[in-house]
């Protein structure tokens, strides 16, 4: 009983020599291997997606090789490690050092890409759930920051392999933007704050212009304009909306018995126009 009772008592303090022996190697190893080695470990780690990993050895070589063709690409790829991983702030400020660093690199061009997709990616979740939250409130600045970073890009570099994402993720951008201030319109004219509406609503027309969201826009200012008094601009808005969207549902002498998409937007239009 007495031996039995021992063992775990010497067992743990071996285990722990153990563990800490290896920590030890792994952490010799990341401080021995030479530049070429260990961009090529770093390299190994990115493509079997075990990005912490990645970013863990780029960061010790360009930490320990502050200068040379590696250390170039390691900071590079240590920024898409970073992304990867899900760490935005680390990545954009790698990139942000790549960028002012090597402004004359070969690959120059994919770190402002890069730079685009972190921002892009910030945002996209908040975009996709845009009516499921309070349309006053939200900070759309990583949106539109990745549209100006995306329009950088194709304005420096209109050549490059990433000009057409970044074209269609801008289309998208902008779309969902112009939906985030209609949202902001039909929010204030829902609740008849319509010197509010008619704002953010002419706003939308003139910063995301020929986005899907105009047409509802137009009506908004044109309701907004009519409920203020201003029947000469409620008259010209319609005017435009009639001329431009002559389908749209705020047009129509009666509203349809099935709910439109106007109709959900600001359902209180629908009823006192039906009424």
């Amino acid at each position: 009983m007495r031996a039995r009772s021992l063992i775990p008592r010497f067992a743990v303090p071996v285990l722990l020599v153990l563990l800490a022996a290896c920590s030890d190697t792994r952490i010799d190893r990341i401080e021995t291997l030479p530049v070429d080695e260990l961009y090529a470990e770093a390299k190994q780690s990115l493509e079997a997606s075990n990005y912490e990993r990645a970013a863990r050895y780029y960061k010790r070589l360009v930490a320990r090789f502050p200068f040379g063709r590696f250390t170039e690409q390691a900071e590079l790829e240590l920024g898409f490690a970073q992304y990867k991983a899900g760490d935005a702030e680390e990545a954009l400020s790698t990139v942000n050092r790549f960028i002012r660093q090597y402004p004359t690199h070969p690959h120059i061009d994919y770190a402002f890409y890069l730079r685009g997709l972190v921002n892009f990616n910030r945002e996209y979740g908040i975009l996709e759930r845009y009516v499921q939250t309070d349309a006053t409130r939200r900070d759309l600045a990583n949106a539109r920051q990745a549209f100006q970073d995306f329009g950088e890009l194709i304005q420096r570099f209109p050549s490059s392999r990433y000009a057409v994402d970044s074209r269609q993720r801008m289309i998208h951008l902008r779309n969902g933007l112009a939906q985030a201030e209609l949202n902001v319109a039909a929010y204030y004219l829902r609740r008849r704050a319509y010197i509010g509406a008619q704002t953010r609503a002419k706003f939308l027309i003139e910063t995301y212009p020929q986005t899907p969201q105009t047409a509802d826009a137009l009506a908004i200012m044109a309701e907004s304009y009519r409920q203020l008094g201003q029947d000469r601009l409620a008259d010209d808005a319609l005017a435009v909306l009639r001329l431009n969207f002559p389908e749209h549902p705020y047009l129509g002498g009666g509203w349809p018995a099935k709910r439109s998409l106007w109709w959900q937007l600001v359902p209180f239009v629908g009823e006192r126009r039906a009424g």
